[in-house]
C-alpha cells in the first residue's frame, strides 16, 4: 500500500488525563448512556445502508458523495464521544449530535 507520509489524517483524538472523576456520574454512567445507545443503534442501521449506497456510487462515479460522507462522520463522532464517556475517559456528558 503506498501513501504519502506528509499527508495528514482528518481525525484527531485528544484525551486529557483526569486525576479524579465524579463518583455520582461514574456510578450511573451506564444508565446515562442508554438513550444515546438506543439512538446510535438505529443510526448504525442507517449508516450501514448509507455505506452500501456510497459503495455503489463510488463504483459508478469514482467519487465519494459529500452528503453521505458528512452524515457517516457525524454519526462516528457522536459514537466516539459516547464511548469516551461510557469508558470513563471524560466526565463531560456527550451532546445528542455529532457536532464538534
Amino acid at each position: 500500500m503506498s501513501g504519502s507520509p506528509s499527508r495528514s489524517y482528518p481525525i484527531r483524538l485528544q484525551i486529557d488525563y483526569q486525576e479524579q472523576h465524579s463518583r455520582l456520574t461514574t456510578f450511573f454512567r451506564f444508565l446515562l448512556v442508554i438513550p444515546h445507545q438506543i439512538i446510535l443503534s438505529v443510526l448504525g442501521i442507517v449508516m450501514s445502508v448509507l455505506v452500501s449506497v456510497a459503495w455503489i456510487v463510488i463504483l459508478i462515479t469514482g467519487r465519494h458523495p459529500q452528503g453521505i460522507h458528512s452524515i457517516i462522520s457525524q454519526i462516528l463522532r457522536w459514537n466516539t464521544r459516547v464511548s469516551g464517556y461510557m469508558y470513563l475517559l471524560t466526565d463531560e456528558y456527550p451532546p445528542f449530535n455529532g457536532d464538534e
